[in-house]
């Protein structure tokens, strides 16, 4: 496995910004995940695992350490009565095993259509679209720990899942492979749900940006953090106060704007800088902190940057 020095990550993110990474590899197994956590020990490195750069915001001057794409990307089948156990690689893409079962007369995973995520992703920030969970499907994992690069086998409740949660986070173990648990289907109903699959990408890509983006940026309040209540609930969803202000698709900093299609998606309309994004994030801060009394956090993860680049509340 190539170790490789000084490489663009600008083209690796949706956001297309961002400085490069001093060390760089794609590893394709287990063994070779290994090989990567002993160099980074070795070399005393920081360690960055780069899906396909959905959520994430890259630092100007990129980042200092090994980033690791995984590139596991085996899936395997194991079939039980009607139930059905995928097995699928770290670096497999969603949207390619939702079309893998589509071929294979397994269903279960098509709600996360048109979500940007590989498997490695979707188990670390715990995949969600309406109710539906990348938990609910997990049976169990096989994941890599960091210190030692010893493989684990894990099962649903060592994840501690939660709404955007997971022990992934906690950046001690990074996960090798996830084994979740879907249905057989026939003829019929799988054309039934291409359909349906199709009518979430259409809706996706009617509502949201679909490049140049991170997706939603601030996350949604907690209740503890907010005062305004609306039909008798808080309100804390961090759509409406942006709404409030009135920014969408009318409020930008450099080459960053806020999308027309949704307050909460920022984009980069071409040249864009790292630095522009967070210009433009910090002023949305401040305009709602100045109508609201409350200052929304970030949903999109930072990469690279030597301080915390946003207010915090």
């Amino acid at each position: 496995m190539n170790i490789l020095e000084n490489i663009p990550l600008k083209d690796k993110t949706w956001f297309q910004t961002g400085g490069p990474a001093q060390y760089f590899c794609e590893p394709t197994t287990p063994e070779e995940f290994q090989q990567a956590l002993t160099f980074a020990k070795d070399n005393k490195l920081e360690i960055f695992i780069l899906g396909v750069g959905a959520n994430i915001l890259i630092s100007d001057e990129g980042f200092q350490g090994l980033v690791i794409r995984p590139k596991l990307i085996d899936v395997n089948v194991t079939e039980s009565d009607n139930d059905v156990l995928v097995k699928a690689g770290a670096g497999v893409i969603v949207a390619d095993l939702i079309n893998y079962c589509f071929d294979n007369n397994i269903l279960g995973i098509e709600e996360f259509s048109g979500i940007p995520s590989t498997i490695g992703g979707a188990a670390y920030i715990n995949l969600h679209y309406f109710k539906c969970l990348f938990s609910q499907l997990l049976v169990e994992a096989e994941v890599i720990e960091k210190e030692t690069g010893q493989l684990l086998t894990v099962d649903n409740e060592w994840f501690e899942y939660g709404y955007n949660k997971s022990k992934l986070l906690e950046g001690n173990h990074y996960l090798v492979s996830a084994t979740i648990k879907l249905h057989k289907a026939t003829d019929l109903e799988v054309a039934y749900t291409r359909g349906k699959s199709d009518e979430i990408i259409r809706y996706r890509t009617y509502r949201y940006p679909s490049k140049n983006t991170c997706g939603s940026f601030f996350r949604n309040f907690h209740e503890d953090e907010v005062t305004e209540v609306s039909n008798g609930r808080k309100m804390i969803y961090v759509a409406y106060y942006l709404d409030k202000i009135g920014i969408k698709g009318c409020f930008s900093k450099g080459d960053a704007c806020v999308s027309y299609q949704h307050a909460n998606m920022l984009v980069n309309q071409g040249n864009a800088t790292t630095d522009d994004i967070i210009q433009l994030s910090r002023a949305i801060q401040d305009k709602v902190h100045e109508s609201f009394g409350v200052i929304p956090q970030p949903e999109c993860q930072f990469i690279g940057f030597k301080e915390y680049p946003l207010r915090e509340l």
